[in-house]
């Protein structure tokens, strides 16, 4: 996808529900732009998107008052349906497997925009590391978390509460833009590769974590063992 449809995307999203009136129109080119540059590898300060905008640095600081603030919004409009994602299965892992199809696609066609995000992560971690971050508003990072407990739900109480959670952890090294770095920019892997072996691995997670509960002699009803 490129930046221009990459832009409309966004447009969309944004418009859909927002307010009408001058304040939403700005609010709403501050995110197109900002957007613009962060899939240009760019991560903006407000005034450097407040300029490439035309719009005054007050107005921008009203809307988003900290770099931190700015990146987030950008990161959550780039996410957009991985947020609202929903499934009405009961196989843990066949919501997973949705849930990837879903969101590693979008993730892809944002991607410059998720890794502009994550380089102001590592920068504030190294200035916080050597203390001089200050008083700056951390830019956090966790939609994953919840989304992936909400992915693995029909195991919740099948499994035990520390093997639930392990699962969803293991499961957040293998999906995010993270997974983009290493299988594509390591590996050297296309898209539907890329894919398949993210999907792979999910899988194998969700059907290893049930295996050895039941191995444990937990209480799990076996008919959650999939494939």
């Amino acid at each position: 996808m490129d930046v221009s449809r990459q832009q409309a995307a966004v447009s969309d999203d944004t418009a859909e529900g927002a307010e009408r009136g001058p304040r939403a129109r700005t609010k709403r080119l501050m995110l197109e732009t900002a957007t613009r540059l962060m899939q240009a590898g760019v991560t903006p300060s407000v005034s450097e998107v407040a300029e490439a905008a035309e719009v005054s640095r007050a107005t921008a600081y009203r809307y988003f008052p900290s770099q931190a603030a700015l990146v987030q919004a950008v990161v959550d409009e780039g996410l957009g349906p991985i947020l609202t994602w929903q499934s009405t299965s009961a196989d843990a892992e066949r919501r997973v497997a949705d849930l990837f199809d879903t969101a590693m696609p979008r993730i892809e066609a944002f991607e410059a925009t998720f890794k502009a995000a994550l380089k102001l992560s590592l920068d504030q971690w190294a200035r916080r590391q050597a203390g001089t971050l200050g008083g700056e508003p951390a830019f956090t990072r966790g939609h994953r978390v919840q989304l992936l407990k909400e992915a693995i739900a029909p195991l919740k109480g099948r499994l035990p509460p520390r093997d639930f959670k392990r699962l969803a952890q293991a499961l957040s090294l293998i999906f995010g833009v993270e997974v983009l770095i290493v299988l594509k920019d390591i590996w050297g892997l296309d898209s539907r590769s890329m894919m398949s072996v993210a999907q792979w691995a999910a899988a194998t997670l969700v059907r290893a974590a049930i295996a050895e509960s039941i191995g444990e002699g937990d209480s799990i009803d076996p008919t959650v063992v999939v494939k």
